[in-house]
């Protein structure tokens, strides 16, 4: 797919390109002509893609949820104890669980990951019967699981949408249950495992394949593997390693950056201001403002104080 994509977005600058510059020329031997954008015959089947919110769309957002997350717990709690050592009156407030409904929603059992990974697991299920699980257990129950609004012309309908921090999203789970078992072959895994290339011997090393030795080691690098006499899914191996990404990121020192781009038409000198305060809303930096405004936002030490 995501091969197929960027094909797809390279022909369409081909088309453009190329298609421009024989139009300019008939423009130019004067040619009577009505201009013609080739690239755009490729348009609809791009904003279908780019539009078309799935599993693996399911799996960024929750990885920037969970990621934002511990920038507002990290960052504002470390604020506020700098307001208690100071002596502010002050409540303390976890910024970090403005996210927590949503997290729940999909992490915790019974939510959309323990659901599809149920689901998974039944050779009857389809689809459909994992859509009317999600709306058994959610819709209504939980207040960031909601109703999609009805698609624009031309684009598939969203089954469920999410109020993520940087707003709801609608996600379509056409797939979801074959894409969450991903089903691979042993004999075809045997075969990269006795591979000459040694980058795809890596990627398989701890994949059990027919003979199974790799899963009864203990598997290599938290791969996906067989357990348990079953199979682990795509779904259990994302979780386990988004969990051990925070778990590293608890253990360090963190600092942030903060990147804000202006437009998207990369130029210089140009401000896109909804574009800019969308990443602004998004990226918690009003987070820090509203805390900031119910603190002392500014310190500074009383000379330099007095010499400005």
């Amino acid at each position: 797919m995501c091969i197929n994509f960027t094909n797809e977005k390279l022909q369409q600058f081909f088309n453009h390109h190329m298609f421009i510059l024989e139009q300019e020329e008939y423009k130019r031997e004067g040619i009577e002509w009505t201009f013609i954008d080739f690239g755009m015959d490729l348009q609809q089947t791009i904003d279908l893609i780019e539009k078309y919110n799935s599993f693996e769309q399911l799996c960024i957002n929750f990885t920037n949820e969970k990621l934002q997350q511990y920038f507002n717990h990290h960052m504002f709690v470390l604020e506020q104890e700098e307001y208690e050592r100071e002596g502010i009156v002050w409540t303390f407030i976890d910024f970090g669980m403005d996210l927590e409904p949503t997290i729940n929603l999909i992490e915790k059992p019974m939510g959309i990951l323990s659901i599809l990974e149920e689901e998974s697991m039944f050779p009857k299920a389809t689809d459909k019967t994992f859509e009317e699980k999600l709306n058994n257990n959610h819709l209504g129950k939980s207040p960031n699981f909601l109703k999609p609004k009805p698609p624009k012309p031309g684009q598939q309908a969203a089954h469920f949408a999410i109020g993520h921090y940087a707003g709801n999203v609608p996600y379509n789970i056409t797939g979801w249950l074959e894409k969450n078992k991903d089903p691979l072959n042993d004999t075809v895994v045997d075969q990269y495992k006795k591979s000459s290339n040694k980058l795809l011997v890596e990627i398989f090393a701890d994949h059990p394949g027919q003979s199974g030795g790799a899963a009864d080691a203990g598997g290599g690098k938290g791969g996906r593997g067989k357990k348990g006499g079953g199979f682990s899914t795509v779904s259990s191996s994302y979780k386990e390693q988004l969990n051990n990404l925070m778990a590293t990121l608890r253990a360090t020192q963190p600092h942030f950056v903060r990147c804000i781009i202006p437009n998207e038409l990369k130029q210089p000198g140009v401000i896109d201001s909804h574009l800019v305060m969308h990443q602004l809303t998004c990226n918690g930096v009003l987070e820090g403002i509203r805390i900031c405004r119910k603190g002392f936002p500014n310190r500074m030490v009383y000379p330099d104080f007095k010499l400005r």
